[in-house]
Protein backbone atom coordinates (compact mmCIF):
# COMPACT_ATOMS: atom_id res chain seq x y z
CA UNK A 1 0.00 0.00 0.00
CA UNK A 2 0.91 3.41 -0.56
CA UNK A 3 0.11 6.90 0.66
CA UNK A 4 -1.27 10.20 -0.93
CA UNK A 5 0.10 13.27 -0.98
CA UNK A 6 0.61 15.90 1.27
CA UNK A 7 -2.27 17.78 2.69
CA UNK A 8 -2.88 21.06 3.91
CA UNK A 9 -3.35 21.05 7.50
CA UNK A 10 -5.62 23.59 9.35
CA UNK A 11 -3.54 27.15 10.65
CA UNK A 12 -4.07 26.67 14.33
CA UNK A 13 -3.14 22.74 14.52
CA UNK A 14 -6.33 21.19 15.31
CA UNK A 15 -8.16 19.02 12.51
CA UNK A 16 -10.47 18.38 15.06
CA UNK A 17 -11.96 20.13 17.93
CA UNK A 18 -14.89 19.47 19.92
CA UNK A 19 -16.38 21.55 23.09
CA UNK A 20 -19.10 20.40 25.55
CA UNK A 21 -20.95 18.09 22.61
CA UNK A 22 -24.37 16.58 23.44
CA UNK A 23 -26.49 14.76 21.43
CA UNK A 24 -29.57 13.21 23.17
CA UNK A 25 -32.44 11.17 21.87
CA UNK A 26 -35.38 11.77 23.42
CA UNK A 27 -34.63 10.80 26.93
CA UNK A 28 -31.13 9.23 25.81
CA UNK A 29 -28.49 10.95 26.42
CA UNK A 30 -25.65 9.75 23.10
CA UNK A 31 -23.42 11.83 24.19
CA UNK A 32 -22.25 13.75 27.47
CA UNK A 33 -20.16 16.53 26.70
CA UNK A 34 -17.07 15.37 24.85
CA UNK A 35 -14.67 17.80 24.65
CA UNK A 36 -11.37 16.60 22.61
CA UNK A 37 -8.72 18.33 20.55
CA UNK A 38 -7.26 16.03 17.26
CA UNK A 39 -3.90 17.80 15.97
CA UNK A 40 -3.28 17.92 12.36
CA UNK A 41 -0.88 15.06 11.23
CA UNK A 42 -1.29 12.65 13.71
CA UNK A 43 -3.31 9.34 14.03
CA UNK A 44 -6.12 9.35 16.87
CA UNK A 45 -7.64 6.44 18.31
CA UNK A 46 -11.47 6.89 19.30
CA UNK A 47 -12.29 4.25 21.75
CA UNK A 48 -14.94 2.64 24.05
CA UNK A 49 -17.25 -0.18 24.30
CA UNK A 50 -20.51 -0.99 22.30
CA UNK A 51 -23.03 1.79 22.92
CA UNK A 52 -20.61 4.22 24.32
CA UNK A 53 -20.98 7.06 21.78
CA UNK A 54 -18.47 6.73 19.26
CA UNK A 55 -20.57 6.52 16.21
CA UNK A 56 -22.89 9.50 17.24
CA UNK A 57 -19.63 11.31 17.55
CA UNK A 58 -18.65 10.74 14.12
CA UNK A 59 -22.54 11.65 13.08
CA UNK A 60 -21.88 14.81 14.10
CA UNK A 61 -18.38 15.38 12.80
CA UNK A 62 -19.53 14.95 9.18
CA UNK A 63 -22.57 16.87 10.11
CA UNK A 64 -24.87 13.49 9.22
CA UNK A 65 -26.15 14.45 12.57
CA UNK A 66 -27.17 17.64 14.95
CA UNK A 67 -25.75 18.25 17.93
CA UNK A 68 -28.53 18.84 20.87
CA UNK A 69 -25.51 21.49 21.97
CA UNK A 70 -22.24 22.44 22.22
CA UNK A 71 -19.82 23.12 19.67
CA UNK A 72 -17.93 20.66 16.96
CA UNK A 73 -15.17 21.93 14.41
CA UNK A 74 -13.46 19.92 11.52
CA UNK A 75 -10.35 21.24 9.76
CA UNK A 76 -11.52 24.69 11.23
CA UNK A 77 -14.46 25.23 10.16
CA UNK A 78 -18.58 23.67 12.10
CA UNK A 79 -18.78 20.61 11.78
CA UNK A 80 -20.79 19.62 8.70
CA UNK A 81 -19.51 22.46 6.80
CA UNK A 82 -19.73 21.62 2.67
CA UNK A 83 -16.10 22.76 2.37
CA UNK A 84 -14.83 20.71 4.94
CA UNK A 85 -16.65 17.73 4.24
CA UNK A 86 -14.73 17.90 0.41
CA UNK A 87 -11.40 17.58 2.23
CA UNK A 88 -12.96 14.22 4.59
CA UNK A 89 -12.28 10.67 3.53
CA UNK A 90 -14.84 7.89 5.57
CA UNK A 91 -14.73 4.36 5.32
CA UNK A 92 -17.50 3.34 8.02
CA UNK A 93 -17.97 -0.07 9.46
CA UNK A 94 -20.97 -1.31 7.43
CA UNK A 95 -21.08 -0.80 3.59
CA UNK A 96 -22.44 -2.12 0.54
CA UNK A 97 -21.16 -1.17 -2.95
CA UNK A 98 -23.19 -2.61 -6.20
CA UNK A 99 -22.20 -6.10 -6.94
CA UNK A 100 -22.84 -5.41 -11.17
CA UNK A 101 -20.10 -3.12 -10.88
CA UNK A 102 -15.92 -3.44 -11.08
CA UNK A 103 -13.88 -1.65 -8.51
CA UNK A 104 -12.74 0.61 -10.89
CA UNK A 105 -16.39 1.41 -11.97
CA UNK A 106 -17.22 2.29 -8.05
CA UNK A 107 -14.24 4.54 -7.54
CA UNK A 108 -15.71 5.97 -11.12
CA UNK A 109 -18.80 6.65 -8.92
CA UNK A 110 -17.41 8.04 -6.17
CA UNK A 111 -15.24 10.79 -7.78
CA UNK A 112 -18.64 11.65 -9.77
CA UNK A 113 -19.91 12.24 -6.25
CA UNK A 114 -17.04 13.89 -4.70
CA UNK A 115 -17.36 16.53 -7.40
CA UNK A 116 -13.60 15.65 -8.61
CA UNK A 117 -12.65 17.16 -11.95
CA UNK A 118 -12.65 14.78 -14.59
CA UNK A 119 -9.48 14.76 -15.93
CA UNK A 120 -8.44 14.07 -12.18
CA UNK A 121 -10.43 10.32 -12.20
CA UNK A 122 -7.55 8.10 -14.05
CA UNK A 123 -4.89 8.99 -11.13
CA UNK A 124 -7.24 9.90 -8.23
CA UNK A 125 -8.21 6.10 -9.10
CA UNK A 126 -5.02 4.33 -9.92
CA UNK A 127 -3.53 5.50 -6.84
CA UNK A 128 -6.04 4.97 -4.55
CA UNK A 129 -6.12 1.26 -5.91
CA UNK A 130 -2.57 1.05 -5.45
CA UNK A 131 -2.71 2.10 -1.82
CA UNK A 132 -5.53 -0.42 -1.11
CA UNK A 133 -3.52 -3.02 -2.91
CA UNK A 134 -6.29 -3.88 -5.47
CA UNK A 135 -5.08 -2.81 -8.71
CA UNK A 136 -5.12 -6.36 -9.75
CA UNK A 137 -8.46 -7.09 -8.79
CA UNK A 138 -9.65 -3.42 -9.92
CA UNK A 139 -11.34 -4.54 -13.36
CA UNK A 140 -13.22 -7.69 -11.29
CA UNK A 141 -17.06 -7.47 -10.46
CA UNK A 142 -17.30 -6.29 -6.62
CA UNK A 143 -20.15 -8.97 -6.01
CA UNK A 144 -16.55 -11.59 -6.62
CA UNK A 145 -14.58 -9.89 -3.92
CA UNK A 146 -14.39 -11.55 -0.72
CA UNK A 147 -15.27 -9.38 2.49
CA UNK A 148 -11.73 -8.36 3.05
CA UNK A 149 -10.92 -7.13 -0.54
CA UNK A 150 -14.25 -5.28 -0.23
CA UNK A 151 -12.72 -3.48 3.03
CA UNK A 152 -9.96 -2.64 1.01
CA UNK A 153 -12.16 -1.11 -2.04
CA UNK A 154 -13.88 0.94 0.74
CA UNK A 155 -10.23 2.38 1.96
CA UNK A 156 -9.68 2.90 -1.63
CA UNK A 157 -12.81 5.12 -2.03
CA UNK A 158 -11.91 7.01 1.30
CA UNK A 159 -8.41 8.01 0.15
CA UNK A 160 -9.84 9.77 -3.34
CA UNK A 161 -9.12 13.13 -3.49
CA UNK A 162 -6.28 13.28 -1.19
CA UNK A 163 -8.57 13.64 1.68
CA UNK A 164 -6.75 16.13 4.86
CA UNK A 165 -8.82 13.97 7.46
CA UNK A 166 -10.05 10.16 6.87
CA UNK A 167 -11.98 8.71 9.52
CA UNK A 168 -11.83 5.00 9.52
CA UNK A 169 -14.19 2.65 11.43
CA UNK A 170 -12.86 -0.84 12.32
CA UNK A 171 -10.37 -0.90 9.02
CA UNK A 172 -8.76 -3.84 9.60
CA UNK A 173 -11.68 -6.02 10.68
CA UNK A 174 -12.47 -8.19 7.49
CA UNK A 175 -8.23 -8.22 7.11
CA UNK A 176 -6.03 -10.98 7.28
CA UNK A 177 -2.53 -10.57 9.01
CA UNK A 178 -0.79 -9.65 5.77
CA UNK A 179 -3.64 -6.95 5.04
CA UNK A 180 -3.51 -5.39 8.92
CA UNK A 181 0.35 -4.90 8.48
CA UNK A 182 -0.71 -3.22 4.67
CA UNK A 183 -2.79 -1.17 6.90
CA UNK A 184 -0.17 0.13 9.48
CA UNK A 185 2.18 0.78 6.62
CA UNK A 186 -0.69 2.99 4.56
CA UNK A 187 -1.61 4.90 8.09
CA UNK A 188 2.32 5.72 8.84
CA UNK A 189 2.68 6.59 5.59
CA UNK A 190 -0.34 8.87 5.54
CA UNK A 191 0.55 10.20 8.90
CA UNK A 192 4.51 11.46 7.37
CA UNK A 193 2.28 13.04 4.54
CA UNK A 194 0.34 15.28 7.60
CA UNK A 195 -2.89 13.14 6.54
CA UNK A 196 -5.07 13.24 10.14
CA UNK A 197 -6.55 9.55 10.75
CA UNK A 198 -9.49 9.04 12.86
CA UNK A 199 -9.73 5.54 14.28
CA UNK A 200 -12.14 3.76 15.72
CA UNK A 201 -11.84 0.36 16.32
CA UNK A 202 -11.81 -2.51 18.87
CA UNK A 203 -8.57 -4.07 17.52
CA UNK A 204 -6.97 -3.00 21.04
CA UNK A 205 -3.80 -3.98 19.79
CA UNK A 206 -3.61 -2.61 16.41
CA UNK A 207 -4.61 0.39 18.03
CA UNK A 208 -1.41 0.39 20.51
CA UNK A 209 0.73 -0.15 17.00
CA UNK A 210 -1.00 3.34 14.85
CA UNK A 211 -2.27 5.60 16.97
CA UNK A 212 -0.35 8.87 18.83
CA UNK A 213 -2.90 9.61 21.18
CA UNK A 214 -6.09 8.07 22.19
CA UNK A 215 -9.79 8.88 23.47
CA UNK A 216 -11.98 6.44 25.66
CA UNK A 217 -15.55 6.65 25.90
CA UNK A 218 -18.10 5.28 28.32
CA UNK A 219 -21.78 5.85 28.24
CA UNK A 220 -21.48 9.41 26.33
CA UNK A 221 -18.46 10.61 28.47
CA UNK A 222 -14.69 10.72 27.88
CA UNK A 223 -13.45 8.29 30.89
CA UNK A 224 -9.38 8.86 29.96
CA UNK A 225 -7.66 10.75 26.96
CA UNK A 226 -3.86 11.96 26.28
CA UNK A 227 -0.68 10.35 24.38
CA UNK A 228 -0.70 7.02 24.40
CA UNK A 229 2.85 7.15 25.05
CA UNK A 230 1.35 8.63 28.25
CA UNK A 231 -1.30 6.23 29.11
CA UNK A 232 0.81 3.36 28.37
CA UNK A 233 3.85 4.85 30.64
CA UNK A 234 3.32 2.96 34.34
CA UNK A 235 5.92 0.12 34.50
CA UNK A 236 4.70 -3.35 36.09
CA UNK A 237 6.95 -6.38 37.31
CA UNK A 238 5.79 -9.85 37.13
CA UNK A 239 7.69 -12.15 39.28
CA UNK A 240 7.47 -16.01 39.84
CA UNK A 241 8.65 -16.94 43.04
CA UNK A 242 8.29 -19.80 45.59
CA UNK A 243 9.18 -20.72 48.97
CA UNK A 244 8.41 -17.42 50.98
CA UNK A 245 8.53 -17.28 54.24
CA UNK A 246 5.97 -15.31 54.71
CA UNK A 247 3.15 -13.68 52.11
CA UNK A 248 4.33 -11.57 49.20
CA UNK A 249 2.15 -9.11 49.80
CA UNK A 250 4.18 -8.14 53.13
CA UNK A 251 7.65 -8.51 51.56
CA UNK A 252 7.55 -6.66 49.38
CA UNK A 253 5.45 -4.14 51.00
CA UNK A 254 7.99 -0.70 50.62
CA UNK A 255 7.76 -1.62 46.87
CA UNK A 256 4.11 -0.13 46.30
CA UNK A 257 0.77 -2.20 45.26
CA UNK A 258 1.33 -5.90 44.85
CA UNK A 259 -1.28 -8.49 43.73
CA UNK A 260 -0.68 -12.09 43.02
CA UNK A 261 -2.32 -13.50 39.53
CA UNK A 262 -2.27 -16.82 38.37
CA UNK A 263 0.96 -17.73 40.52
CA UNK A 264 2.94 -14.49 39.85
CA UNK A 265 3.63 -11.96 41.86
CA UNK A 266 2.97 -8.45 40.30
CA UNK A 267 3.91 -5.12 40.77
CA UNK A 268 2.54 -1.96 39.97
CA UNK A 269 4.11 1.45 38.92
CA UNK A 270 7.62 -0.04 39.85
CA UNK A 271 10.58 1.88 38.73
CA UNK A 272 12.62 -0.79 36.68
CA UNK A 273 15.64 0.79 38.81
CA UNK A 274 14.33 -1.12 41.45
CA UNK A 275 14.12 -4.70 40.07
CA UNK A 276 17.45 -5.78 41.53
CA UNK A 277 16.29 -4.67 44.73
CA UNK A 278 12.69 -6.70 44.32
CA UNK A 279 15.07 -10.02 43.39
CA UNK A 280 17.58 -9.22 46.86
CA UNK A 281 14.16 -8.86 49.02
CA UNK A 282 12.60 -12.26 48.05
CA UNK A 283 15.94 -14.14 47.93
CA UNK A 284 16.60 -12.39 51.67
CA UNK A 285 13.04 -13.81 52.54
CA UNK A 286 13.69 -17.96 51.69
CA UNK A 287 12.41 -17.61 48.05
CA UNK A 288 13.73 -18.86 44.67
CA UNK A 289 13.05 -16.60 41.84
CA UNK A 290 11.73 -18.74 38.58
CA UNK A 291 11.21 -15.68 36.11
CA UNK A 292 11.22 -11.69 36.14
CA UNK A 293 9.16 -9.59 34.04
CA UNK A 294 9.24 -6.46 33.70
CA UNK A 295 6.45 -5.05 31.27
CA UNK A 296 4.69 -1.65 30.61
CA UNK A 297 0.98 -1.12 30.53
CA UNK A 298 -0.81 -2.14 27.72
CA UNK A 299 -3.59 -0.05 25.88
CA UNK A 300 -6.12 -3.18 26.95
CA UNK A 301 -5.39 -2.80 30.54
CA UNK A 302 -6.06 1.12 30.65
CA UNK A 303 -8.94 0.18 28.33
CA UNK A 304 -10.50 -2.35 30.67
CA UNK A 305 -9.17 0.16 33.23
CA UNK A 306 -11.05 3.49 32.32
CA UNK A 307 -14.34 1.41 31.13
CA UNK A 308 -14.60 -0.79 34.91
CA UNK A 309 -14.14 -3.69 33.26
CA UNK A 310 -12.59 -6.64 34.61
CA UNK A 311 -8.79 -5.91 34.22
CA UNK A 312 -7.43 -8.67 31.40
CA UNK A 313 -4.90 -10.83 32.71
CA UNK A 314 -1.37 -11.29 30.72
CA UNK A 315 -0.67 -14.14 28.70
CA UNK A 316 1.23 -16.54 31.07
CA UNK A 317 4.99 -16.23 29.73
CA UNK A 318 6.62 -18.92 27.46
CA UNK A 319 9.88 -20.43 28.73
CA UNK A 320 12.27 -18.27 26.08
CA UNK A 321 10.65 -15.19 27.39
CA UNK A 322 11.42 -15.86 30.85
CA UNK A 323 14.46 -13.63 31.94
CA UNK A 324 16.88 -15.05 34.68
CA UNK A 325 18.17 -13.64 37.90
CA UNK A 326 21.65 -13.16 39.34
CA UNK A 327 20.43 -13.57 43.15
CA UNK A 328 20.03 -17.05 44.49
CA UNK A 329 17.52 -19.20 43.77
CA UNK A 330 16.78 -21.86 41.07
CA UNK A 331 16.08 -20.40 38.07
CA UNK A 332 14.90 -21.44 34.71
Amino acid sequence: MSAAPTPVAPADGAAIETVDLVKRYGHTVALDGLTMRVPAGEVFGFLGPNGAGKTTAVKLLLGLARPTSGQASLLGRPAGDREARRRVGYLPELFRYQAWLTGREVLAVHCRLAGLHRPAWGPQIDAALRSAGISDRAGDRVGGYSKGMQQRLGLAVALLGDPAVIFLDEPTSALDPVGRLEMRHLLHGLRARGTTIFLNSHLLTEVERVCDRVVILDHGRVVASGPLADLLSERHLRVRVTGLDRPAEEVLAAFGPVSEVDGFVELHGLDPERIPDVVTTLVAAGGRVHAVEPRQATLEERFAEAVGAPNPVADPPTPNGWATTSAGGQER
